[in-house]
């Protein structure tokens, strides 16, 4: 059952409450509640820890199961200035990505309690998944995790010059004047002198990668690759594309 995002990326506690089934043989059986963290969509936004605790209590009421999609968890917890165990305290599962903002090659990991993961190997063989001679992918989340993180700082510092670029281009507008987090999200304005999907293939053959989300919104995402001279660059060519340069 999908529960409509508040602008702030949360779920309206009285939404999850209302979306909870009766007992009833006519329904499906409500087991589980689902947050994501930071939430995407929504400009990267990250999800305190007292929402967060607010949507356990709920849960535990509620006998459900909560589960944090925690793909940017770390993205938050840099943000609000708070660990990613206080983040997560409430739930009983999460999955963490070592690939996005962290910049390893490839990877992901489910947490939980120790039957919580038993049972998820087993759905995992069933389902075909697991890998040999992981090691090395192994070892490159161990070097996200140690070394990635802390960093995450510069990302949102310069994802915030690259939205005070943006804003002055003609044709622009932000979502959100200060992103909170690593992600820039972008709207037409009438005075625009292209569209959107044009915009994003001429951006692309500068090297530049821009999601078209929609018909008018774009996003632009901050990581470990994007230093203070791809911002200006990047800048730079929006203004050009939009000939305002």
């Amino acid at each position: 059952h999908t529960v409509p995002n508040q602008t702030d990326g949360t779920l309206a506690l009285e939404d999850i409450a209302a979306a909870i089934r009766p007992d009833n043989p006519h329904f499906p059986i409500s087991r589980l509640i689902c947050l994501e963290n930071t939430h995407n969509r929504c400009g990267g936004v990250p999800l305190t820890v007292e929402y967060t605790r607010q949507v356990g209590e709920l849960a535990e009421r509620n006998s459900l199961k909560f589960h944090i999609d925690g793909a940017r968890i770390f993205n938050a917890a840099v943000a609000l200035g708070v660990s990613s165990a206080e983040l997560v305290a409430p739930a009983d599962s999460v999955m963490i990505c070592f690939s996005k903002a962290l910049c390893a090659p490839v990877g992901s990991a489910l947490c939980g309690n120790e039957e919580f993961i038993r049972r998820a190997r087993r759905m995992r063989k069933q389902l075909g998944g697991g890998m040999r001679q992981a090691g090395v992918l192994a070892a490159a989340g161990i070097v996200a995790l140690e070394s990635m993180v802390d960093r995450l700082a510069d990302d949102h510092t310069r994802a915030r010059l690259l939205a005070d670029g943006l804003r002055k281009i003609q044709g622009l507008s932000l979502e959100t004047e200060i992103p909170p987090t690593n992600m820039v999200y972008i709207q037409f304005t009438p005075q625009a002198t292209i569209n959107a999907t044009t915009l994003v293939e001429v951006l692309a053959g500068k090297g530049i990668k821009v999601s078209l989300i929609g018909a008018n919104r774009m996003r632009l995402v901050v990581h470990h690759w994007i230093d203070d001279k791809a911002v200006e660059y990047t800048v730079e060519s929006f203004r050009q594309v939009l000939g305002c340069g």
